[in-house]
């Protein structure tokens, strides 16, 4: 009985921290394919929108992208 619970609680942890593993190779794999919005991104979108993006909206923008990562 006793044995059986400790081999339960170390599968979870190994599971836990496989899990854990993966899960942070994916996001690093995500992040290198797919870089954040940078000010040059934002730049170049407002421009194919036919804006001229002044340095103060970029700002703007980056503050409100910056609060909902």
């Amino acid at each position: 009985m006793l044995m059986d619970i400790l081999y339960i609680l170390i599968g979870l942890i190994v599971g836990v921290i496989i899990g854990f593993l993966i899960a942070r190779h994916i996001m690093k794999k995500q992040l290198k394919e797919n870089p954040p919005v940078n000010e040059e991104m934002i730049k170049a979108l407002m421009r194919g929108m036919g804006r001229n993006p002044s340095q103060k909206q970029v700002n703007q923008l980056m503050k409100q992208m910056s609060r909902f990562q």
